[in-house]
C-alpha cells in the first residue's frame, strides 16, 4: 500500500500570498501534479492538516478549485489554522466524520486501518488530546487490537527542539490555558496496541522522524514553507523557502517486520537524472 502525505496547505483566499510572500496556492498545484505523476499512483492521499490559512470557507473553495486535478481518493484531517465547520462544510466527502463533533474517524476500506485524529483546539496554535478523543482512539484500537493501524493527526506530541514551535505542540488535557498538561494518556494507549504502525503528522513544516513510544512519528514538511532549525532557547520564529516535499509511506503485510517506510519526495524538476552506466552497461567511475 502506498499513501501520499500533504500537509500544511496554509492557502489564502484570492490565492492571496501567506506573509504577504508564500504563493501557496501555487504550491499546492504543484503538489498536486506531482502525487497525479507518480507511477504507481498512491491508494490514497491524507492532508494532514492547516488545510486553510485562516479557516474561511473562501479559503476552503480555493482549495477545492485546486483538488478537482486530483482524482485519487483522499481524506484531511483539520489543523490549527483551520475551523471545523467550514472545513467540514466544503470537505464532507474528505472527512467522514458526524458533523458538530470532534473530526474523527475511521478508514476501513484499505489494507491498513487508518485512523484520523482531531487534535485542534480551536483558535489556539496548540493541539490537545482531551479524555474524551483519548476514549474514542482507545474504543478504536480495542475494537481491533491485532489489526495495523495507522494514526494520522495535525500536531506531533514529540518534543522538536524548536522552541517557538515546541510551545504549540500537542497536549494532554490541561486545566487551564496556562497549563500545558502531558501525554501520558496517548502514551500509554501507543504503549498498549502494539499494533500501531505509525503516526503522520504536519504542523512542523519540516520532515522529522523519532520512535515516541515505541511508534514510529513522522512528521512531513510543508508544501509552502519550512521552519528554520533553530535550536536557540530564544530562537525566532522564523520560516525559509526549502525546496517543498511531500511524504509517501509504504506499508506491506508481507513485510511486518520493516512497518512503515517513509519517503521524502521532492517537488519540482531537479538535474538529472543520471544513469550509473553508460550506454554498453559499462559502471561509470
Amino acid at each position: 500500500m502506498l499513501i501520499a502525505q500533504i500537509t500544511d496547505l496554509h492557502i489564502r483566499a484570492g490565492r492571496n500570498l501567506a506573509y504577504g510572500r508564500v504563493d501557496t496556492a501555487r504550491a499546492l498545484e504543484r503538489a498536486i501534479d506531482h502525487v497525479m505523476a507518480l507511477d504507481p499512483a498512491p491508494d490514497v492521499v491524507l492532508f494532514t492538516g492547516d488545510i486553510g490559512d485562516l479557516g474561511i470557507a473562501a479559503e476552503y473553495a480555493e482549495v477545492a478549485d485546486i483538488l478537482a486535478a486530483l482524482t485519487l481518493p483522499y481524506y484531511m484531517v483539520p489543523g490549527n489554522h483551520d475551523r471545523r465547520a467550514a472545513l467540514h462544510d466544503a470537505f464532507p466527502h474528505a472527512i467522514p466524520a458526524k458533523k458538530g463533533d470532534f473530526l474523527h474517524y475511521i478508514l476501513d476500506d484499505f489494507p491498513l486501518r487508518m485512523i484520523g485524529l482531531d487534535t485542534l483546539d480551536e483558535g489556539y496554535g496548540h493541539g490537545v488530546l482531551c479524555q474524551r478523543r483519548l476514549a474514542w482512539l482507545e474504543n478504536q484500537l480495542a475494537q481491533n487490537p491485532l489489526l495495523p493501524h495507522l494514526i494520522f493527526m495535525h500536531h506531533p506530541p514529540i518534543t522538536s527542539f524548536i522552541a517557538h514551535m515546541d510551545a504549540l505542540k500537542l497536549r494532554g488535557e490541561a486545566d487551564n490555558r496556562t497549563n500545558a498538561g502531558d501525554n501520558n494518556g496517548l502514551a500509554h494507549l501507543f504503549r498498549q496496541y502494539r499494533g500501531i504502525v505509525g503516526v503522520l503528522c504536519g504542523h512542523l513544516h519540516r520532515p522529522l522522524h523519532c520512535v515516541w513510544h515505541g511508534v514510529p512519528v513522522n512528521v512531513a514538511p510543508s508544501i509552502a514553507h519550512q521552519v528554520v532549525a533553530d535550536f536557540r532557547e530564544h530562537g525566532p520564529a522564523a520560516f525559509n523557502m526549502e525546496p517543498a516535499a511531500i511524504q509517501l509511506h509504504f506499508w506491506s503485510p508481507d513485510l511486518p517486520e520493516q512497518g512503515l517506510l517513509t519517503h521524502t519526495s521532492y517537488i519540482g524538476d531537479f538535474a538529472g537524472p543520471y544513469p550509473f552506466f553508460d550506454a554498453t552497461g559499462a559502471l561509470i567511475s
